[in-house]
């Protein structure tokens, strides 16, 4: 078997490092603060964020390609080309599934950062089949060396991410991310050999490179303008804004005030905002939440988790696993041997539970 000496263009190595940074960028911004969305926007985010992060994947290894240098002719095949995208965009989308639709603990995280790496693992191998009039030959180093580098650099990257959603935690995560990509190509490609053959393998339709650095160009095209729509959020300081009910005089606060925390809820198909003084408790339901207030109860995109780490610095006290109560609307606390029960002023409220664990800290915030 004899093989064929290969290089790459300089320049469409670097092109190829940039479309890896620009879709990373982008598909880590379109995900930030989706705890604060509605359920439509979320799932909207993680389509567009699993669009970039894998599409990116995609164009920058066929950006890669197309500054392969051989001494021979070759093609790729059309069918499985696209089958490489697609591979690419549903493996990150179910990472961003696990990531924002169920609760995000470290495990979540690694495995999420794992399903990536191996998506950029399968793009990159089914990709490479794809190619017709010229056979990659793999070594068992390059292999190895890729894949552990793959899954390694992709959990940093999302455990660097989703940390602590910061344009700092994104921009490193960014970084992260977009050398995962590149160096995953490099090193397999390091580990790769190339035999030339005589006929075409045919699955589907034939494209030459010509057709390739088109469809490249379309992609990267894509990618460039959402990163550019996304960027411009972070030109723009985030203020909370809030529409005065029209009749009813607005009390203007102290500067030393800090306005209250307002809850993200849903109802009746529209967003409504639970000022947290308002509130009750607040109950796990899934991975979403409950809202109590003295007459209603709302849907939150909020796990139990996000509620505890937002509303504890106000004055919450978690009483349960799945319950978060406001101490100032408790009207009486029961307690029955190892466990107890809160219950409020308002007949329609339910009571709420105190596991054993929390009791203490009740009994301290109740007396």
């Amino acid at each position: 078997m004899e093989f064929l000496d290969f290089g790459h263009n300089p320049w469409l190595v670097v092109t190829s490092f940039v479309v890896a940074l620009v879709a990373g960028a982008t598909g880590l911004s379109l995900t930030r603060d989706l705890s604060e969305k509605s359920l439509s926007q979320r799932r909207l985010a993680i389509a567009l964020g699993a669009v970039a992060l894998g599409g990116g994947i995609w164009s920058m290894h066929f950006v890669a390609m197309l500054g392969l240098r051989l001494p021979i002719l070759f093609y790729y095949d059309a069918a499985i080309t696209l089958a490489s995208a697609l591979i690419a965009i549903l493996m990150v989308a179910l990472a961003l599934v696990l990531l924002h639709f169920t609760e995000r603990s470290k495990g979540i995280i690694i495995a999420a950062g794992a399903i990536v790496g191996a998506g950029i693992l399968a793009m990159h191998y089914v990709g490479m089949a794809g190619m017709q009039l010229c056979k990659p030959v793999y070594t068992l180093q390059g292999v190895l060396g890729s894949s552990v580098l793959a899954i390694v650099l992709c959990i940093l990257a999302i455990g660097i991410a989703y940390n602590e959603r910061s344009n700092r935690t994104i921009a490193i995560g960014t970084l992260c991310f977009g050398v995962a990509v590149f160096s995953v190509h490099f090193l397999a490609m390091a580990g790769t050999n190339f035999v030339a053959l005589k006929d075409i393998r045919e699955f589907g339709p034939v494209i030459s490179n010509e057709v390739m650095a088109v469809g490249v160009i379309l992609s990267s095209f894509v990618i460039f303008g959402a990163f550019l729509w996304v960027g411009t959020t972070y030109l723009v300081p985030t203020q909370a804004t809030e529409i005065p009910m029209t009749g009813v005089a607005q009390d203007e606060p102290s500067p030393d005030q800090t306005p209250p925390i307002r809850i993200p809820c849903e109802r009746d198909g529209g967003k409504v905002f639970i000022a947290a003084p308002d509130v009750a408790f607040v109950r796990a339901d899934g991975h979403y939440t409950q809202v109590y207030t003295r007459t209603e109860k709302y849907f939150c995109v909020w796990p139990i988790t996000e509620a505890v780490k937002r509303l504890e610095p106000t004055g919450f006290l978690r009483v349960h696993r799945s319950y978060i109560v406001n101490p100032k609307k408790v009207a009486r606390f029961e307690r029955t041997k190892d466990k107890g029960q809160c219950t409020f002023g308002e007949a329609d409220l339910p009571p709420v539970p105190v596991s054993r664990s929390n009791l203490k800290a009740a009994l301290t915030a109740f007396g």
